[in-house]
């Protein structure tokens, strides 16, 4: 009873695993059962539910009962290449809010002085994916190299209100 319990279980897993990645029909999940055999170095493995035909991804229940997503190389190609997109996407969007937070004279300039200053750091580093960057101290260090690039509150706020000290 055990056994049927925890297969129960693993379909469950199965089942809410596929709902949260938009496989609703069951007829469109493969689930495959690795099997030992008398061979140490060979496994068979056999289809439990689905078709050898249905979509991608296919789910495999281990022999220790863990559950695994088999895709195609090119479906996994895709995937890595969709994660890279996206990893891009969100340091671009991260740099830009960095930028609008400092009030760039020109967003333009301030985008084209950071992407320059972050190829340097690429280069001088051995591993161009190595280099960890705080996006909020380049930012700062731009300002501090090139302040024409952003307004100066400080400087406007002391023209129309003399003898007054923002501090630092």
């Amino acid at each position: 009873m055990d056994k049927d319990k925890n297969e129960i279980t693993l379909y469950d897993r199965i089942d809410t695993i596929s709902k949260n990645i938009g496989i609703c029909d069951k007829d469109d999940k493969t689930i495959l059962e690795v099997e030992l055999t008398d061979n140490p170095d060979v496994r068979s493995l056999s289809l439990k539910s689905g078709s050898w035909e249905a979509k991608e991804p296919w789910f495999v229940i281990d022999e220790k009962k863990k559950i695994h997503g088999m895709v195609s190389l090119d479906t996994l190609t895709k995937m890595v290449e969709n994660l890279k997109a996206l990893g891009q996407e969100n340091f671009e969007l991260r740099l830009e809010k960095t930028i609008w937070k400092h009030l760039p004279v020109d967003f333009g300039d301030v985008w084209v002085v950071a992407m320059d200053e972050i190829k340097n750091m690429a280069k001088k580093s051995d591993n161009a994916q190595a280099v960890r960057l705080d996006i909020e101290k380049l930012i700062g260090d731009i300002k501090k190299k090139h302040p024409s690039l952003f307004v100066d509150l400080k400087g406007i706020y002391n023209n129309f209100i003399p003898n007054q000290d923002l501090g630092n």
